[in-house]
């Protein structure tokens, strides 16, 4: 059977948010099988508790947003990212201000975090949303399609008009079958460019931004000292951004996503094109090892790994 998860411990992090430069303590916390994962607002004087939901998103300005009843969490994508590589089904996600901590501009702390707590396998299936058919959305020149698989992988492109960013790859197909999430896509970090900070410090964005979680570019050249972490970090980072969005659903995805010059708002659009049509998805379950697809057979392998 392929089995949910949770953590078996409370564990914590503190840090400051990429966009309101703020202080934020995290605590995550085990939930029960057929929980879900939650948000918890516990710094308002009334705590707002809400699931994921692809519904709640209500800002895709660099970040992906969640907003219900008056509570926003912001910049959930690669917490997000993290859990849907780890496999993880049920959580209570306790945040004291209105943004996920940054931390390194990765999802590799979040992923030390998880494992640090300790992986616990419950007794109740996973439910996934199995694909039927495909689904797609465009906007300009931009496109993102999800297509019926028994596993889970993502083809992605970018196009940067940027000396660096054309050096380094721009198009990647991965299989999460075949492929490491916690070691090939979990440390690539975000990305940015200096001629654009003034302008998005100006719009209340990018704040807390620094050389110490982020990747950021002159008009020439990567200004971090230590360089990348891939050489294809940029659409790596993309894709980790797209595996958290697409998490939102609060449940895994089985199928291949496609997708060009994608951000977090066409990535909400193609989640919510794909649950909103009842006949484009169903729910699967796998307790009969027999009957579980090879594909995913691999996947739920390679989490475990």
């Amino acid at each position: 059977m392929i089995k949910q998860k949770s953590i078996k411990t409370i564990v914590r992090a503190t840090g400051v948010g990429l966009h309101s430069g703020q202080k934020v303590t995290l605590t995550l916390r085990p939930a029960a099988p057929d929980t879900g994962i939650f948000f918890r607002r516990v710094d308002l004087a009334e705590p707002v508790v809400f699931r994921v939901d692809p519904h709640l998103v209500s800002d895709t300005r660099l970040c992906s947003a969640l907003e219900c009843d008056g509570a926003r969490v912001a910049t959930v994508e690669h917490l997000m990212s993290a859990l849907a590589g780890l496999g993880i089904d049920n959580l209570y996600i306790d945040i004291d201000a209105a943004e996920v901590p940054i931390l390194d501009g990765s999802a590799a702390p979040f992923v030390y975090l998880l494992q640090s707590a300790g992986i616990d396998e419950q007794e109740a299936a996973r439910r996934f949303i199995r694909v039927k058919r495909s689904v797609r959305v465009e906007e300009g020149d931009k496109w993102a399609e999800v297509a019926p698989y028994d596993g889970f992988s993502i083809r992605f492109r970018i196009d940067f008009e940027h000396p660096v960013l054309k050096r380094s790859g721009g198009e990647i197909c991965i299989d999460f079958g075949e492929t490491s999430y916690v070691r090939e896509i979990s440390r690539a970090r975000t990305f940015g460019f200096m001629n654009e900070v003034e302008y998005l410090r100006a719009n209340g964005l990018a704040l807390g931004g620094s050389l110490d979680n982020a990747i950021v570019m002159d008009e020439f050249r990567v200004l971090n000292t230590d360089g990348l972490r891939y050489a294809d970090e940029f659409v790596k980072h993309k894709v980790l951004d797209a595996i958290g969005d697409f998490y939102l659903a609060g449940h895994p995805i089985m199928g291949a996503i496609s997708a060009y010059k994608s951000g977090h708002g066409l990535n909400n659009q193609l989640l919510r094109a794909l649950l909103d049509d009842a006949s484009a998805w169903e729910w699967a379950s796998f307790s009969d090892p027999a009957s579980t697809p090879p594909g995913l057979a691999r996947l739920n392998a390679a989490m475990a790994a």
